[in-house]
Parts: C-alpha cells; sequence; structure tokens
C-alpha cells in the first residue's frame, strides 16, 4: 500500500518527535511544539480547562509543588510513576477535574513525564498542550497556522511510548490532507502508520503494551478510557510566561 507523505509543493513541516531526549535534535527550525502526555498529564490539563481551570503552572519538581498544598486558590498536583505522591490530593488523572468547578484556582502541577517535556521545549515560539480530548480542536487550529510544527512525545521516562505517538500519528495525518504541510523525517511518517494500524480502536494499542498490567494494577483503566475517547473538548491551553492558560483561537 503506498501512502502520500508529503505534499509536492508543501509550504510548512510537520515533524514527530518521539522521546523528549531527542528534542534537540528537532527543535531547529519548528515554530511550534504540540507537548503530548496523552496518560495522563496533557488529557488532564485539557480536562482542567474544560472544567474552567484559570490557570495551570508546570513545574519540574514536587518539592515546587509542595509549598501549595492547601493555599487558598491552588490545588497542588503530583505523580510519579503513575501514582498521586504521598502528600498530595491530585496526581495526573484527567477525571480528578471532571463535573469540578475550577473557576478561578490554578493547578500547581508536576508529572513524571508531561511537565518535563513542557520544561525542554519552554522555550520555543509557541507551546501547545495536545491529547485526544482536544484532537479535532487542535488539529483545526494547527492548519491554519503558517509556521513548522513539532508534535513533542513525552513518552515514559524518556523512552518511546504507544499511545503518544499514535496521537501524534492522528494529527499528523490531519495536517498532510491539508497539502499545507510536509514531512522529512522517518519518525513522523512511522507515527501516521501507528496511527492507521490503529485508528479503528485506540484501546488496542494497550493491549499489547506492557504496561497494561501496571495500568490494571493502579486501577487506572477508567482514565485510560477516558484519555483515548477523543474530542471531549475544543479547549487548547498555551504557555505563556511559564504559566499555561487558555489559547483564544478567535485571534491566533
Amino acid at each position: 500500500m503506498e501512502i502520500t507523505h508529503r505534499a509536492v509543493d508543501y509550504q510548512y513541516r510537520v515533524e514527530v518527535c518521539f522521546m523528549p531526549g531527542q528534542y534537540p535534535l528537532y527543535a531547529q527550525d519548528m515554530g511550534i511544539v504540540v507537548v503530548i502526555d496523552v496518560l495522563r498529564a496533557t488529557s488532564a490539563m485539557v480536562a482542567a480547562f474544560e472544567n474552567g481551570i484559570d490557570r495551570i503552572i508546570p513545574v519540574a519538581t514536587v518539592e515546587e509543588a509542595r509549598p501549595y498544598i492547601g493555599r487558598e486558590g491552588f490545588i497542588a498536583a503530583a505523580e510519579r510513576n503513575g501514582e498521586v505522591v504521598e502528600g498530595f490530593a491530585y496526581g495526573n488523572s484527567p477525571l480528578a477535574y471532571v463535573g469540578e468547578d475550577l473557576r478561578g484556582k490554578t493547578i500547581v502541577m508536576t508529572t513524571t513525564n508531561g511537565t518535563r517535556a513542557i520544561s525542554l521545549a519552554k522555550d520555543a515560539r509557541m507551546l501547545v498542550i495536545g491529547s485526544f480530548l482536544n484532537l479535532s480542536a487542535l488539529s483545526e487550529w494547527l492548519v491554519k497556522q503558517n509556521d513548522n510544527i513539532l508534535l513533542l512525545c513525552s513518552g515514559w521516562k524518556d523512552k518511546f511510548n504507544l499511545e503518544d505517538s499514535m496521537f501524534a500519528g492522528a494529527v499528523m495525518e490531519r495536517l498532510l490532507e491539508s497539502g499545507k504541510f510536509g514531512v522529512e523525517e522517518d519518525s513522523s511518517i512511522a507515527a501516521k502508520y501507528m496511527f492507521m494500524s490503529g485508528r479503528d480502536n485506540y484501546m488496542s494499542i494497550l493491549k499489547a503494551a506492557p504496561r497494561r498490567r501496571r495500568i490494571e494494577q493502579l486501577q487506572l483503566l477508567p482514565d485510560v478510557k477516558y484519555c483515548l475517547t477523543p474530542d471531549q473538548s475544543t479547549m487548547i491551553p498555551v504557555l505563556r510566561n511559564g504559566e499555561l492558560v487558555l489559547l483564544d483561537t478567535t485571534v491566533e
């Protein structure tokens, strides 16, 4: 089966970086970086904005988040190895924010993978947050942008993971279909193939994954099902001065 991966006269590039450690190899000439951590940090971020949060401050360490525990107007969230850090009420579960009225509040969040990827790419011209939850809204906005785009997968402890890569492939397919974008990296082509192989059943990507047992042990299947359900939100978080706020798509 032959697949066209690039428009003949494309204007901009869209590429996929599978792991944060490879980010410096891809960053040059990339104007917009989409940080992806499907399970579960970027999904939690989109869910929080969907439920009214004002802003999210991503921090690198648990120690930076700890002073915000119990502080009025703040939610302190910390996750390591898939679990809520001791002393915190929140980790990186998006379901913790669903149905809550978060208006006027700020989340200070640190996670194993997602917030690290944000920190690495914080100097990009623009950094936005992607998840299956905002897949269509994000893709439609990206297609309108006149810039090169890098889809940065957070992975798992700087290793490749399936769900981030498949999501990147889903976004890539939509951007390539526009005819405005092309690819030059093998990783980008691979991401599209991965998406095509599992597009009819996103949950299938975890059936063969060794992490499935850990997900079951931690009773995270409800989170996983939520995170792999597309288009539950039109919210696109964007990094501004070290804080994630809601992107106004009417002016950008």
